[in-house]
């Protein structure tokens, strides 16, 4: 396994560095994003498991695990932020592959989806939300103020801020110990999150609304929830996959808000089945 940090040979040189990424396996092509705070260790076992058939890609988001941080890029505006990273980690995507991305990640893979969506085969949505806040017409999403609660408490305590969002993503989980168990030691492992990226981070999913371009994201997508999901609401995520023209919901009974380590089990072979269908044309719906 190897860091993606090379550019083509005589390619301009990017205004910012490759990603950190690692792949096994052969086929085709599976990219994975993680969530807030995490970093790629947190796919280890999923990929494990698919690497049999697919060749598999996991990527640190920047700041995260062992990807670099632009210094300053936190106080640049939050949508071209986004940008810069989505142009970032397209930059590292394989022709046509499935995307399969986790909370803040899966906010990104829909942004991707609707910038380039020649290059994305298929999306697997994991807890994730079109809106993270809750507004008048949107009352899946969590108030305004336990957003700035976390964003005034990482500027002073930043590992306190990511251990106590650890324990909320796996409260209510079937074997929430171990889940937050393998979470804590992707952290410990490959490395903590810079304090800037968590704090851009927060800043991005405060700003993001991404309902109006779902319409137009002719994609296959499965969408997956987890039933007592803190972080991201079930009905969120059932919402998301109901405004995706070809999206399908599953929900994990006794799952958080990460399932792909909570119910293996229950998630891959539903997976499997996606992953193995026909694929479908570029962009059609």
């Amino acid at each position: 396994m190897t860091a993606a940090q090379a550019t083509s040979s005589g390619s301009v040189r990017p205004a910012h560095p490759a990603l950190y990424a690692e792949s096994s396996g052969s086929g085709a092509p599976l990219v994975f994003w993680h969530g807030w705070a995490a970093n790629l260790r947190v796919f280890d076992a999923l990929r494990a498991a698919l690497s049999d058939q697919w060749r598999t890609t996991a990527i640190d988001l920047p700041g995260h695990g062992r990807s670099s941080w632009q210094e300053g890029a936190e106080a640049i505006d939050a949508e071209r932020f986004a940008e810069q990273t989505v142009a970032q980690l397209l930059a590292q995507l394989p022709p046509r592959a499935t995307l399969i991305a986790w909370s803040l990640g899966g906010q990104l893979a829909l942004r991707a989806a609707a910038r380039a969506p020649d290059r994305i085969a298929r999306l697997v949505l994991i807890g994730t939300t079109p809106r993270f806040l809750r507004h008048d017409d949107w009352a899946h999403g969590a108030a305004g103020a336990v957003l700035e609660q976390m964003r005034a408490r990482l500027a002073v305590d930043y590992r306190g801020t990511v251990s106590d969002f650890l324990e909320l993503q796996v409260r209510g989980s079937r074997d929430a110990a171990a889940v937050h168990a393998a979470l804590c030691a992707a952290l410990l492992r490959h490395g903590e999150a810079q304090p800037p990226a968590l704090a851009a981070g927060l800043a991005l999913l405060a700003a993001t609304d991404l309902r109006a371009q779902l319409a137009s994201i002719c994609i296959p997508a499965l969408v997956i929830a987890g039933q007592y999901d803190r972080v991201t609401a079930p009905a969120a995520s059932a919402a998301l996959a109901a405004m995706l023209p070809q999206a399908r919901y599953l929900e994990i009974p006794r799952a958080a808000h990460a399932p792909f380590l909570s119910h293996p089990e229950r998630l891959l072979p539903l997976l499997r089945a996606f992953l193995a269908e026909a694929p479908a044309l570029s962009g059609a719906p």
